[in-house]
């Protein structure tokens, strides 16, 4: 890894799921994999780009083409803001 540079989380293509949350933001929620190799979902903000990026890494995998709006929320609720290092 190159000094001072950030390592992100590889999202795998064909695997995001955009939802509203609770306040009509409008986020992507999509799979990855983080440098120690761990399954985590990340979710960026489309509506509102002040908001940060948030991840939470996840014991099982979960499809999330097949997961509810209901389900994302809570995760999205769970994941914590992600910053710079």
């Amino acid at each position: 890894m190159l000094r001072g540079h950030r390592a992100t989380p590889r999202r795998s293509s064909g695997s995001e799921r955009i939802f509203e949350d609770d306040a009509r933001r409008l986020w992507c929620a999509g799979h990855a994999i983080t440098p120690r190799g761990s399954d985590a979902v990340v979710f960026t903000c489309l509506s509102d780009a002040r908001e940060a990026v948030r991840a939470v890494a996840l014991d099982v995998a979960v499809p999330l083409t097949e997961t509810g709006t209901g389900e994302l929320r809570v995760l999205l609720d769970a994941a914590p803001r992600l910053g710079k290092l």
